[in-house]
């Protein structure tokens, strides 16, 4: 294994890791969304990432999988007057829960941070093997 695979297996997570940042900021963009006039209310959004095993190509790293739907009901709360009422006087809204998605923001930007770090001291020693060269 090459220092430099070091930096496609940082690239790799920190694309990953900044792609979930995107679905965890829509789900916090649509955290107080109702039910549209399909009747769908929004469903927060989970990204599932794969591992990439190092193979003939020495590709190593992390990639994004998937990005599924939570499936979970949204909450329905009772407003006969809103204009998003159904039959019944109840408002359905999105399932997401920002409490947990604040965790997940948290999480990404820290992965996302350390990832840039090992970058930075993967250079750092590339360049001190440069200097002993000298």
């Amino acid at each position: 294994m090459s220092m430099f695979t070091i930096f496609g297996v940082s690239g790799s997570a920190i694309s990953s890791q900044a792609q979930r940042l995107n679905v965890v900021a829509s789900n916090l963009a649509n955290a107080d969304a109702v039910a549209g006039p399909d009747g769908q209310s929004y469903k927060a959004r989970q990204v599932l990432f794969e591992t990439v095993p190092m193979g003939g190509s020495g590709n190593a790293g992390v990639k994004v999988k998937n990005i599924t739907e939570d499936q979970t009901p949204g909450r329905r709360l009772h407003n006969p007057g809103h204009p998003s009422a159904d039959a019944e006087g109840y408002v359905t809204h999105s399932n997401v829960n920002p409490v947990e998605e604040m965790v997940n923001m948290m999480s990404a930007s820290r992965s996302y941070q350390n990832n840039v770090e090992v970058m930075n001291t993967a250079k750092t020693l590339l360049l001190k093997t440069l200097q002993m060269g000298q």
